[in-house]
């Protein structure tokens, strides 16, 4: 999905889906913007555009802490598995909006919150039962992982299914929500609002995941 507020651009994606690149790619060549805004965090950015230098440290285990050293793998590991069945890397879609910021020389935007930040507020706020609960589906999902996949990932999911996701998501997990979703969608729209208010002339061209998108709009 595609929303524009003044001279905000909003482009809701998948990180995994062809779609998404395309989406992407057409925002940039149509509106030419000066600022292209990412879902990414310093950490996360040199990441995607350097894998090689990913190396797991003590010195990251023991800031984010254990629990959410295990749960930002898991992560990455899902996008992994997903990514391959649509032979697609994971992120593809921010990389090519940076590819595309420095041909056009535009100015790359890092709006996300530290994921060392995220990370460590997870493995605080997460609730003993959410824990057992997430365990409990990551077991069943791994032995029943042959099942067909009802969902097209080369396509953005719908707005009734993402809504319907993250309302369960909400239900069952609240705080994983809290942290994954609500307080990084605050902190997003406000990277935003300023950016928006600090070139008010310019176009701006945002590039989020489809989940994070309604919620930055209302903010």
């Amino acid at each position: 999905a595609m929303q524009r507020i003044k001279n905000l651009i909003l482009v809701g994606t998948s990180h995994i889906a062809q779609q998404s690149v395309d989406d992407v790619k057409d925002a940039i060549h149509k509106y030419e913007p000066k600022i292209i805004a990412i879902e990414l965090d310093q950490k996360r950015m040199e990441s995607l555009m350097h894998p090689e230098h990913r190396t797991i440290k003590m010195a990251d285990i023991r800031r984010i802490g254990f629990k959410g050293f295990l749960f930002n793998m898991l992560g990455a590991w899902l996008q992994r598995k997903l990514g391959k069945m649509v032979d697609l890397a994971p992120g593809s879609e921010m990389k090519t909006a940076v590819q595309l910021a420095r041909e056009t020389n535009a100015t790359i935007a890092l709006i996300d919150q530290d994921v060392h930040i995220t990370l460590r507020r997870l493995s605080k706020e997460l609730a003993l039962a959410e824990k057992f609960r997430l365990a409990k589906e990551m077991i069943l999902g791994m032995l029943f992982s042959r099942q067909k996949i009802k969902i097209d990932l080369r396509k953005v999911p719908s707005e009734k299914l993402i809504k319907r996701l993250t309302q369960r998501m909400k239900k069952e997990y609240p705080s994983l929500y809290k942290v994954l979703v609500e307080e990084r969608n605050e902190y997003m729209a406000k990277s935003l609002y300023k950016i928006m208010n600090l070139y008010p002339g310019e176009k701006i061209v945002a590039i989020v995941g489809a989940g994070h998108e309604e919620d930055i709009v209302q903010l």
